[in-house]
């Protein structure tokens, strides 16, 4: 009897290990099923949701999910499988769509226009582009310290990354623009 106590408490040692890594992760799938509850109507039939959702596990349920796998590819990963990676961003002219992925950034306009951020890691580079339409570099990092930016030209200029270089940059490119005001 006292071999099982040892075998099954050696085995939740080290199920324990392998499951808690070091990481408390984000719960996100138990988060997102608590914002949804925040938004189902007024604080009385949130709480009976909530109460609910405890009743039926289901919290139970997304807080297990959570602990033994999502928050497992968070750690190991380092990407987060439930986050999304779109926005919209209501304006007085329309939505824009904002949609991230691993290789930049698409923002389309309320009249189908794509405004395309593109990042090319061989390179690392910035590059930029309107619909289909050829990209045009416009930022690459060249060290931690230093980036090169375009001038009017087309050229690149080596712009250390403070204050006096940027500010610099700034007012050689665009002298007739207001950059602050």
């Amino acid at each position: 009897m006292k071999k099982r106590h040892i075998t099954i408490a050696a085995s939740l040692l080290l199920l324990s290990a392998i499951t808690f890594q070091s990481c408390i992760g984000s719960f996100s799938l138990t988060n997102k099923v608590l914002k949804w509850n925040h938004n189902v109507s007024n604080k009385f039939v949130n709480e009976l949701v909530f109460f609910a959702f405890w009743i039926l596990p289901v919290y139970e349920v997304t807080a297990a999910a959570d602990l033994l796998v999502i928050n497992s590819i968070e750690f190991w990963s380092g990407n987060k499988p439930l986050e999304s990676n779109n926005q919209v961003i209501e304006t007085e002219h329309g939505d824009y769509q904002i949609y991230a992925s691993d290789w930049g950034y698409e923002v389309v306009s309320p009249d189908g226009n794509k405004l395309i951020f593109e990042f090319d890691i061989p390179s690392q580079t910035w590059s930029m582009g309107i619909n289909d339409r050829e990209k045009i570099d416009f930022l690459k990092f060249k060290d931690s310290d230093h980036v090169m930016l375009p001038t009017t030209t087309g050229e690149f200029v080596d712009v250390e990354l403070s204050r006096e270089s940027v500010d610099l940059y700034k007012s050689s490119i665009m002298p007739l623009m207001a950059w602050e005001k």
